[in-house]
């Protein structure tokens, strides 16, 4: 964050890369991440459909996505800029903390309307964005059970400041041990499942724990810096993007063959060991929009959605646990299709309307609060005096 700035290599000169979109491609995949998580909860908590719930029977694997595109994005963002760790604190506590809140306000009259009992511990806990790193199931999940990966997200904003500075991130040659390094460190984790045998406390250990999934976000960091100073990805968006579909599709057999209870089972390893496939996968978008190349993300519609997912990924548990508890389970084909209808339509509106008049609204009157970069301030300085 202290180096100066540097051009990037393959940007294009007449690309609008202004505002959240300067990669877009990112953004339009961020919503497929969300809908894959959707989908997995939708198989689990309300029922299957055929082909869609196999593919997604693991699509949890998204927040690893999520947590490898936020090292990426910021990496690629915060490069050569000299800006202070309190102003990127209060920029990233913008940008999650009112949507966290609201959801979580959301999600707590949830459980009381159903007539479930929540803990004052366990929504300070959400709120105070350390659930995580708790172990109880209770505190963990019990104010806004997605609310979970922000709590690791947060600590991913507090040591990212530190990690920029890391000598070894500074050359190709550095950046490419590191990668190596985060991916043996991926796999270390995942059979270190062998050692702790109650399920539940290697569920936390290797699901929730924070420190488990900053290898992810660091993986990210690694990569956008990579990219940023003209790092070419090995394989295009197409290639990377198979890769990631195979593998999904390979955790079919690995689940009808192995338990999730078991610590080599598909479960645990859905979400460790794609960290790398998630990787290639970013970078690959990225570079595309960098030289430019048309990727089928862009769209206005991609956008809107992409844009629209941060909210969708807090809301939609919460529609499905309201259907679930008023109609319960549908039995057969027809009725699970129409559930899943419904719960898809309901939560992703009330997700656009929370973006429009929540999360994007309250986020800039934050950032316009708060404390403001060097350049920002002499910015508004100069149109003030002109």
């Amino acid at each position: 964050m202290r180096r100066t700035a540097r051009r990037r290599p393959g940007r294009p000169a007449t690309a609008d890369l202004s505002g959240r979109d300067r990669l877009p491609s990112l953004t339009g995949l961020r919503f497929w991440a969300a809908l894959v998580v959707v989908l997995y909860h939708l198989s689990r908590q309300v029922g299957e459909l055929p082909v869609i719930s196999d593919v997604t029977w693991y699509g949890r694997s998204g927040v690893t996505f999520f947590f490898v595109l936020s090292g990426f994005v910021l990496a690629w963002t915060y490069d050569g800029k000299p800006v202070p760790a309190g102003v990127f604190l209060w920029r990233r506590f913008a940008r999650i903390w009112p949507l966290l809140a609201a959801t979580t306000a959301l999600s707590v009259a949830a459980w009381l309307a159903l007539g479930k009992t929540v803990t004052a511990k366990a929504v300070a806990a959400t709120l105070l964005l350390v659930n995580a790193w708790m172990p109880d199931p209770v505190i963990l999940r019990g104010g806004n059970p997605a609310a979970w990966s922000l709590s690791d997200e947060a600590f991913f904003y507090a040591v990212f400041p530190l990690l920029m500075l890391l000598p070894a991130l500074r050359s190709a040659s550095g950046r490419r041990r590191v990668a190596w390094t985060v991916c043996a460190g991926v796999l270390l984790a995942w059979t270190t499942g062998a050692l702790l045998t109650d399920p539940s406390l290697r569920a936390w250990a290797l699901d929730y724990l924070p420190l488990t999934r900053t290898l992810q976000f660091l993986l990210g960091v690694t990569a956008g810096l990579a990219v940023a100073r003209g790092w070419r990805p090995p394989l295009s968006l197409g290639g990377a993007a198979a890769l990631v579909v195979a593998w999904h599709l390979a955790l079919i057999p690995w689940s009808q063959t192995v338990p999730d209870s078991a610590w080599y089972g598909p479960y645990q390893a859905s979400q460790l060991l794609a960290t790398p496939l998630f990787a290639l996968l970013v970078a690959a978008a990225a570079h595309a929009d960098l030289t430019p190349r048309r990727t089928g993300l862009t769209g206005q519609w991609s956008l809107r959605l992409g844009h629209w997912s941060f909210a969708w990924y807090l809301i939609h548990e919460v529609v499905i646990r309201v259907w679930v508890g008023v109609w319960g389970r549908p039995e057969g084909l027809a009725a699970t299709a129409q559930a899943w209808l419904t719960v898809l339509a309901v939560s992703l509106t009330v997700s656009a309307a929370a973006y429009c008049w929540v999360e994007h609204p309250l986020e800039r009157r934050l950032r316009a609060w708060g404390p403001q970069a060097a350049e920002a301030v002499s910015e508004r300085r100069q149109v003030s005096n002109h």
